[in-house]
């Protein structure tokens, strides 16, 4: 008879033939579970850094942008800024009164407190100008406009500067800067009419006639009641130059009358003085166009006028000269000397 243990190991081996299947699935599980990567934490550690510098940079841009600090690095404080403006309308009172180095004194003392104006530098460039320190002068226009690209006031500054330093082209890229500016956003400080007046003095000093006839006419249309008997007659270059004689001579003839008309009301006899010297001048311009026109009287005309006011003036000089024109102007002309060949051909051509 078989004894019961032989059973008891065949029911052990059926129950280890079933066990391992059934323990597959743990096995696996614990294969798949997730373990500590000292990696992964290098990449986090990696990108907080970056996050926290970037952070950081732009803290410290935003402070430099709102804090307002003075050479020194000291915070500038409502006390200070009023300070500084008083000295901005101390300067600026100065300048007007004539007192160049008193204003630059003041302006001076505005901006070394930190917190000037766009104003502040102009206003001391322009007195720069004034003082002929034409480097400061550029300096402070170029500061101005580093501050503020788009201020017409400055351009045209800086235009006016570099006409100086007869920096013709540097001029009238300034000027035209000055117009874009202007246009966008006007200021009562400039007028277009004195910015179209300027493009057109520089259009004529580069000959470029047609440009400077366009930028004058821009301008006289503009003048709202200040008529300029300069821009007239600085017109009437251009038209010269080009051969229209009319049109200058009209042009002349106008910056006449609105001589005439500022004489009336000039303050002063020096004023006065040079008021008429400029339309003797005029006078004498509009009688060669008119002699080249062939217009004899006309010219004539126009020289008697220039006589008058040279005699006013008590100009000897110009008195002398322009008496001899005129002499010449009025007497009779010879008539002109006709050869016997010529008389020969005059009888052969009416046969």
């Amino acid at each position: 008879m078989k004894k019961t243990p032989v059973k008891k190991n065949a029911s052990i081996k059926k129950s280890t033939k079933v066990r391992p299947v059934a323990s597959k699935p743990t096995i696996k599980n614990e294969k798949t579970k997730p373990c500590f990567n000292p990696w992964s934490l290098s990449i986090y550690v990696y990108w907080f850094i970056i996050l926290f510098f970037i952070a950081a940079t732009f803290y410290i841009l935003g402070r430099a942008h709102n804090v307002q600090t003075t050479p020194n690095n000291v915070e500038i404080t409502e006390e200070v800024l009023i300070q500084s403006g008083d000295f901005y309308e101390a300067g600026k009172t100065k300048l007007l009164a004539g007192d160049i180095a008193g204003a630059i004194s003041d302006l001076t003392s505005a901006i070394e407190l930190g917190g000037a104006s766009v104003d502040t530098y102009i206003l001391r460039g322009e007195a720069y100008m004034q003082s002929s320190d034409y480097r400061a002068a550029l300096a402070d226009f170029n500061a101005a406009l580093a501050k503020d690209p788009t201020n017409a006031v400055a351009y045209y500054d800086r235009a006016l500067l570099n006409t100086r330093l007869e920096d013709y082209s540097a001029a009238m890229n300034d000027i035209n800067n000055a117009l874009a500016a202007n246009t966008s956003n006007p200021t009562p400080v400039l007028q277009m009419r004195d910015l179209y007046a300027k493009r057109g003095q520089l259009n004529l000093w580069l000959k470029n006639w047609e440009g400077a006839i366009a930028d004058y006419t821009n301008s006289l249309a503009r003048q709202e009641g200040k008529i300029s008997p300069t821009v007239y007659a600085e017109r009437a270059e251009a038209y010269t130059a080009v051969g229209n004689y009319a049109d200058a001579i009209n042009d002349y003839a106008s910056a006449i009358r609105v001589i005439s008309e500022q004489i009336q009301g000039a303050p002063t006899a020096a004023e006065r003085e040079s008021l008429s010297s400029r339309a003797m001048q005029y006078f004498e311009k509009s009688a060669a166009l008119n002699l080249q026109l062939g217009n004899i009287d006309a010219s004539r005309s126009d020289l008697e006028s220039a006589y008058t006011i040279a005699v006013a003036l008590n100009d000897a000089e110009t008195v002398e000269r322009l008496q001899g024109l005129i002499s010449e102007m009025s007497a009779p002309q010879p008539a002109p000397v006709v050869s016997e060949t010529q008389v020969s051909e005059t009888e052969t051509i009416s046969e």
